[in-house]
């Protein structure tokens, strides 16, 4: 992965400048043009998706170098929860199905509730346990980068509401 992020961020500025080319000179119209627009404003989304992803994995890599940690089931939790809601919301996007999309969004109180419950136990063990504080700080940094990814995958789902039925729902509750 961290191999990738350059190659990532090139394709973010490619898709950009397609949409605004397609744009330019094809002028879509109603369904084409939305799709533009999603595709155009999900580039970016999908690129943070990507820096987070980065980060946990140096962040991996530096506590593979230092003694093992009491076992966090809640943060492998976390991270099969927003691998499973970025394939679902990728698939929702590709076949244009909002009410998939809807479902994906009610996922993200998942992801925040194990976050919650991370970030609590990970302070109690830095209290209880604080020779772990550094290696426990690194992995509530990993907790908050997989909850922004949840964060992330919500915009993606409501850009294909927008795309697929011309709705708005972002930050309609």
């Amino acid at each position: 992965m961290l191999n990738h992020d350059d190659a990532i961020d090139r394709i973010e500025v490619e898709i950009d400048r397609q949409c605004i080319d397609l744009i330019a000179l094809r002028q879509p119209a109603a369904r084409d043009l939305r799709f533009v627009i999603s595709v155009a404003k999900m580039a970016p989304v999908l690129e943070r998706i990507a820096d987070h992803a980065c980060n946990i994995a140096r962040a991996a890599i530096d506590l593979n170098n230092e003694p093992e940690l009491k076992q966090n089931i809640e943060l492998r939790q976390m991270a099969e929860q927003a691998s499973a809601m970025l394939r679902a919301a990728l698939d929702a996007f590709t076949s244009n199905d909002a009410l998939a999309a809807r479902d994906v969004i009610t996922l993200d109180t998942v992801i925040n509730d194990l976050y919650n419950r991370v970030f609590h136990n990970l302070i109690e063990r830095m209290v209880s346990e604080p020779s772990t504080a550094s290696r426990n700080a690194r992995l509530i940094f990993v907790a908050k980068h997989l909850e922004r990814i949840g964060d992330y995958v919500t915009d993606i789902c409501e850009l294909t509401v927008y795309m697929a039925e011309a709705a708005f729902i972002k930050h309609v509750n």
